[in-house]
């Protein structure tokens, strides 16, 4: 193993790439180093960008199978409330849309168990969920039921029916001060993850195809998880968020 000792300020050589600042002595430990490939052009190596499957327009009908659900995905808002056109930069992706098909469902032990959603209704699902697929001239996407948050038949996040072991939480407001009295400013408000429960799902499926309802209740101040769940922000400007109950650590009385 080669060490190598950079004290420059700035370092450039034939194949390689600068670097600018480097204000103090580093040590970089390598087995070697490999110039990189470029062009007169200075492109990098080629991006792949994972696109949508497009679906030829002889095919008129999509049929989901098992427990997937076809979505048409929501469009993004291109204004805002006051009229105000919003740059594409601006526009915030969606992860909403309507149930056009669903499958034939799945089985819980010796039970079939129908897909929980219908047609028709307008659902919220996990941002990552999924397969896309231009169908019909939209953009829709194939996933599975149990990627569906939940019921959203409203505009406002606060009006969502959670589904399966899921809950919907209102996040508790930030602190203002510290414990000494000192104001804090937005960017050193710690985000908390505390707050009252607003709805739950029906629950999980046990081997019998019943539903096992979760161990928590609307109106409970809970302490979740930090990095789970899926965040809204509400018609009021509260922040919402929506994670299953497993996320959630504790009650708070």
């Amino acid at each position: 193993m080669a060490t190598t000792q950079l004290t420059a300020s700035s370092i450039s050589g034939n194949g390689f790439a600068s670097f600018e600042g480097l204000r103090s002595t580093c040590i970089v430990k390598a087995a070697s180093f490999a110039p990189l490939k470029h062009n007169n052009s200075r492109s990098f190596s080629r991006l792949v960008v994972k696109a949508a499957t497009t679906v030829a327009p002889k095919y008129t009908t999509l049929k989901p199978l098992g427990d997937r659900v076809l979505v048409k995905i929501k469009t993004a808002e291109e204004k805002t409330v006051g009229g105000i056109l919003l740059p594409v930069t601006a526009q915030s992706k969606p992860n909403g849309g309507e149930v056009v098909a669903v499958g034939e469902g799945h089985s819980a032990g010796k039970i079939k168990v129908d897909i929980s959603v219908k047609t028709g209704a307008q659902v919220i699902y996990s941002k990552y969920a999924g397969t896309e697929v231009e169908f019909d001239g939209s953009k829709h996407l194939i996933l599975k039921e149990d990627d569906i948050v939940g019921i959203l038949e409203t505009d406002d996040v606060k009006d969502l029916q959670p589904l399966n072991d899921r809950v919907l939480i209102k996040v508790a407001e930030a602190e203002e001060k510290t414990a000494g009295g000192l104001l804090l400013t937005e960017a050193a408000k710690e985000k908390p993850s505390i707050g009252s429960i607003i709805a739950v799902g029906p629950g999980p499926l046990d081997e019998e195809g019943n539903r096992k309802p979760l161990s928590v209740s609307p109106g409970n101040t809970v302490l979740y998880s930090k990095y789970a769940g899926s965040e809204f922000k509400g018609a009021d400007g509260s922040d919402y968020i929506t994670l299953r109950v497993s996320d959630v650590m504790a009650v708070l009385s």
